[in-house]
């Protein structure tokens, strides 16, 4: 609003200053008695001048309106444009809305872009490659992380339990011993899911020559027969690079741990789909959630999920609402076809 008043004033003026030099040259009336006239005769009880003042503004208000108008257009059309570029769900654009020479510089761009992306997917595939050789080192610091993850949860846990029992058994008493039989059941069963997520990282990487989807229903068809809610899938064969397939396993298994160790949910619903060029993984459960704005979903695991997700040219979306539950997706290109062999 502060602009558009702004740019009619400086309209007002700019075109006041034009019908005054008009009206000095064109009606040769130079002096100063010549322009009372302008005071002088009136058009129902107003002087002319005010008339032909209000008129200008008038004008420029709307010239200012017009212009303002078409400005934010073209910043929103701008905007889409941009947006469109950096997400790998839109691929529609506008260039009837630009000049020649900016629908090349935006074309440039987005050329720019997509080389980066593919770059960055083969950089992915040989990273694959490499990390092959170098699972030894990885099984021993993981099996050195999970040592120290058993002692500081599950050993923790099964300590307070053996504890609680202790007290009940000492007590000798058989009332009020509902209460803290509850207690213990609870402490086990979540030990028991923190065993389960932690055995998810033992698991390779590597989906050793399977397919994502085949490792995909194995590990979602282990983890139902050991866990306590409902696991439902929906998974398909989609055509992905080798190091995509393996980031999006270690994906899932970030996800379904930080599900197991934290959700306490009760159903949990796993897709694997392709839709229109793109490769879509998601998880929802019914859990406890988390509040956006407290930072959680910048932690450690999840922050590893959307790392992986920018690696292999994709992106990550995680919206979770607190006693609601949270969903994680993660998007990127599919492999055509006359890529398989690129």
């Amino acid at each position: 609003m502060k602009a558009i008043i702004g740019r009619s004033i400086v309209l007002t003026f700019l075109f006041t200053g034009v019908v005054a030099i008009y009206i000095y040259f064109l009606l040769d009336l130079p002096l100063r008695e010549s322009w009372f006239a302008f005071y002088e005769l009136q058009f129902a009880n107003v002087p002319l001048g005010w008339w032909i003042l209000n008129t200008i503004f008038l004008f420029a208000c709307g010239i200012a309106v017009w212009t303002h108008s078409i400005s934010r257009q073209k910043e929103k059309a701008m905007e889409d444009r941009l947006i469109g570029l950096i997400d790998t769900e839109r691929t529609s654009h506008s260039p009837n809305k630009f000049t020649k020479r900016m629908n090349r510089t935006i074309d440039s761009v987005s050329t720019l872009i997509q080389t980066q992306r593919k770059s960055l997917q083969r950089i992915t595939d040989e990273r694959a490659e490499a990390q092959d050789k170098m699972i030894q080192e990885q099984i021993i610091q993981e099996r050195q992380r999970l040592a120290r993850e058993l002692h500081d949860s599950v050993s923790q846990q099964l300590f307070a339990a053996s504890m609680l029992l202790s007290a009940i058994t000492e007590s000798g008493s058989e009332e009020n011993l509902q209460k803290p039989l509850q207690q213990v059941e609870r402490m086990v069963q979540q030990a028991q899911l923190e065993m389960r997520a932690l055995l998810l990282h033992l698991r390779p990487a590597a989906l050793n020559n399977k397919s994502l989807a085949e490792g995909l229903e194995e590990l979602l068809l282990e983890l139902r027969e050991k866990v306590y809610f409902t696991i439902r899938f929906r998974l398909e064969e989609v055509n992905l690079s080798k190091g995509a397939e393996d980031h999006l396993f270690r994906i899932a298994q970030e996800t379904f741990s930080n599900t197991l160790r934290h959700a306490q949910a009760t159903e949990v619903d796993v897709l694997f789909v392709e839709r229109d060029g793109l490769a879509i993984f998601r998880v929802q459960d019914n859990g406890i959630g988390f509040d956006d704005t407290e930072g959680k979903s910048g932690s450690y695991g999840l922050q590893n999920v959307k790392e992986r997700a920018i690696e292999i040219g994709g992106t990550c979306k995680i919206v979770s609402v607190p006693s609601q539950g949270t969903i994680v997706e993660v998007k990127l290109p599919a492999r055509k076809g006359d890529e398989v062999n690129d």
